[in-house]
């Protein structure tokens, strides 16, 4: 929630120095202005391997895993706490957890989440082994999965290089993206870190600008 802080700082430097006269004008001219571009990031709520991996350690061979209860009670909380933050369009990984994150907000908001592979968690553990994209739109009928390959996961282990390739190509896009500020995406622990730097717990988000 670094962003955050980021943007409290901007608010009270701007009150001290008499740049904010009244809420209204804070939303319409300095908040908005900061904002612009901003996009919010989360890293899916607890799956099966997490919750396995976080008791016993070691890869429990889970493929594709699921939320755990934890998790899936998680993302209801963060539909409620996200419901307002000017969320329009959710751009979601195909892996399962994600795809049940990104669930409760979405429909809360009215939005179908759209398939981004790009960020896809990096290939390291049976739990980065996706599920194949015929298998996914059975499942999720409601999705588009048409414009993804079959097996869009990356190859177990995923370089270092491949990973930065596209945490780059991902800010490239969406520095381009008229809709980044209305965004929500949602993704995995290694390509965040890649992205930003910073470890994420799982249900953690912040704002970040490409």
């Amino acid at each position: 929630m670094k962003q955050n802080r980021r943007i409290a700082c901007y608010l009270s430097h701007s009150h001290a120095h008499g740049g904010i006269q009244s809420p209204a004008l804070l939303l319409k001219g300095h908040y908005a202005s900061y904002l612009a571009g901003i996009m919010i990031i989360l890293r899916h709520c607890e799956s099966e391997f997490n919750r396995h991996y976080n008791l016993h350690g070691g890869d429990p061979g889970l493929e594709d895993p699921h939320l755990s209860a934890e998790g899936k009670a998680h993302a209801q909380e963060l539909a409620l706490k996200l419901a307002d933050r000017g969320i329009r369009r959710i751009l979601v990984s195909p892996f399962t957890r994600a795809l049940q994150t990104a669930t409760p907000l979405a429909q809360r908001l009215g939005i179908t989440p759209q398939i981004m592979p790009l960020v896809r968690e990096r290939g390291m553990y049976s739990c980065d082994k996706g599920t194949p994209a015929s298998v996914l739109a059975s499942a999720w009928p409601h999705l588009d999965f048409a414009h993804i390959d079959e097996h869009w996961w990356s190859a177990l282990p995923e370089s270092s290089a491949s990973l930065e390739n596209r945490a780059q190509q991902f800010r490239q896009i969406m520095a381009q993206d008229a809709r980044a500020s209305e965004t929500l995406v949602v993704s995995h622990w290694w390509f965040l870190l890649s992205l930003t730097g910073e470890s994420f717990e799982n249900g953690d988000w912040q704002h970040f600008s490409p």
